[in-house]
């Protein structure tokens, strides 16, 4: 053999004349290929002076000397290209992408591959304890692939919890979601530690407020219920509002006073004067 199986760099020969020729040239291919970080991969026509040593992989349709190169090494050395076609498991860093290359048989990937069953990721940060993936930024985007999007929270029981959790300064404040049961649940927290149950829709419909959880109707609330307040100039279509709507009208003949739509006009709750 007259060169290295993987990188074909020459021998020196026994008794060979001039043996730093064949040296350097062994010294110039290592130079080339060791620490291999190459400019770009999208440039297909060979720049006329890139400097001495400059290094580009071999795009796909290269023209000039680099044509039918596709995914080889070209590399500047004394006026002229140098190509080597690269082997398995070689690496190269493409500078104008900041990316780290791999060759295969399917050509120069991406050097990591596809990201699975990996302990934990941290993005921005560190990502610790029972947190496996964690990021920092002012923003998280996830968006559809040509539809939809769900985003899935999922737990092994009823009694478990699954929910969305808002803090402030590492202090919980808000929790929306199935919280040790099925229903979801609106908490509220003023400092971390005492939460209020704002608001509960359990499975079968029925809603709790104000810290009803148990609701036995369909809307069941604890304390006062409030009704907008309207003058009878602003009072709103009461074909649109539905009947059975309830508004609280504040200059009705009278006084002030709930009234309910019965589909075509507003009227008193308590004689059915219509007051609009």
């Amino acid at each position: 053999m007259d060169e290295t199986p993987l990188l074909s760099l020459p021998y020196l020969a026994a008794g060979q004349a001039q043996k730093h020729v064949t040296l350097n040239e062994s010294l110039r291919r290592l130079d080339m290929l060791v620490q291999l970080s190459a400019r770009s991969r999208v440039v297909g026509l060979p720049p006329e002076d890139p400097g001495e040593g400059a290094r580009f992989l071999v795009p796909e349709g290269a023209t000039g000397a680099w044509q039918g190169r596709a995914g080889q090494v070209a590399a500047w050395q004394d006026g002229g290209w140098v190509l080597v076609a690269p082997g398995p498991g070689w690496l190269a860093w493409i500078e104008d992408e900041a990316r780290l290359l791999a060759f295969t048989l399917a050509g120069w990937v991406p050097a990591i591959g596809p990201l699975q069953d990996i302990d934990r990721l941290g993005i921005g940060t560190r990502a610790e304890g029972a947190d496996r993936l964690a990021v920092r930024g002012m923003a998280t985007l996830l968006t559809h692939d040509g539809e939809g999007h769900q985003l899935k929270l999922n737990k092994a029981m009823a009694a478990a919890t699954a929910s969305l959790l808002f803090q402030t300064g590492w202090s919980g404040r808000a929790e929306i979601g199935t919280v040790a049961n099925d229903a979801l649940a609106f908490k509220m927290s003023a400092d971390g530690q005492t939460w209020l149950t704002a608001l509960v829709i359990q499975p079968d419909g029925r809603v709790g407020l104000g810290g009803i959880t148990a609701p036995s109707a369909a809307l069941h609330l604890s304390g006062a219920l409030r009704l907008g307040a309207v003058a009878r100039a602003a009072l709103p279509d009461p074909v649109t509002s539905g009947a059975g709507a309830l508004i609280h009208v504040t200059d009705a003949p009278g006084g002030a006073v709930v009234c309910f739509s019965d589909g075509a006009l507003w009227r008193r709750v308590t004689d059915r004067v219509p007051v609009s």
